[in-house]
């Protein structure tokens, strides 16, 4: 007799929300690591201050981090209130058509390739079971009892941010002052190298060009920041 093999495959229907938290700490981490590595750097072209070195760095990662958190507060906020009210709507709909919101959904799961009389069935199964969830899911793609959370996102999006930029302050304030700016170019290129691996590996995408390119906007914006406080440095303005 022949075994059959064990499907051991995970059906967690929240994964491609968690892969997406992933993605935005990884992308969030990045915007820190080379927004704080550009002010840093710029500033290291003007002076070689350690007290203004610390002072521009922990600005730019307050900064950053309170408007990456703002920022993703009021968008989640957004999309939360376009989900609640998309179940509102639906809720409505459900009381004032029954008949046609199960022909709706018998249509939807049609679409999916069941047939019309095991879509029908599927339909008034799922409708009798929970229609509100059944339409959230289908038709709408939302699962009610898991909408999304601005505060969370806000949240992850701050530690991320900040958990990226106290690399390059840290690189900056930390070695001597002969040593500052090769450190921190060096710590900031292997960060960037990392966080280019893993984004490209959670989008299932190369390795190789997303790590160069994100190797390549991190070092050119240093060496823009650069030039500039220089610049700023040689006019004595």
């Amino acid at each position: 007799m022949t075994d059959t093999p064990a499907h051991d495959e995970p059906h967690d229907t929240g994964l491609g929300a968690r892969l997406n938290w992933l993605r935005a700490a990884v992308l969030g981490a990045n915007d820190g690591v080379v927004s704080t590595a550009g002010l840093v750097v710029g500033v290291a072209g003007a002076t070689d201050d350690r007290g203004t070195l610390l002072t521009a760095g922990l600005a730019g990662l307050l900064a950053g981090s309170m408007s990456m958190a703002a920022g993703e507060y009021v968008s989640v906020s957004t999309q939360r209130d376009s989900e609640k009210a998309a179940l509102a709507m639906e809720k409505r709909e459900l009381q004032e058509t029954p008949e046609a919101e199960l022909a709706e959904l018998t249509g939807l799961l049609e679409g999916k390739g069941l047939s019309r009389e095991v879509a029908r069935e599927a339909a008034v199964q799922l409708t009798e079971r929970d229609a509100l969830r059944a339409h959230a899911e289908v038709e709408l793609g939302i699962d009610p009892d898991d909408l999304t959370n601005p505060w969370h996102a806000a949240g992850a999006s701050f530690l991320a941010f900040t958990a990226g930029a106290l690399l390059p302050l840290l690189a900056i304030v930390l070695p001597p002052s002969s040593l500052r700016l090769p450190v921190t170019v060096l710590s900031v290129l292997a960060a960037l190298a990392v966080t280019g691996w893993w984004s490209a590996r959670l989008g299932d995408a190369a390795v190789g060009p997303a790590v160069l390119r994100n190797m390549g906007g991190g070092a050119v914006a240093m060496a823009v920041t650069y030039a500039a406080g220089e610049l700023r440095g040689a006019a004595g303005v």
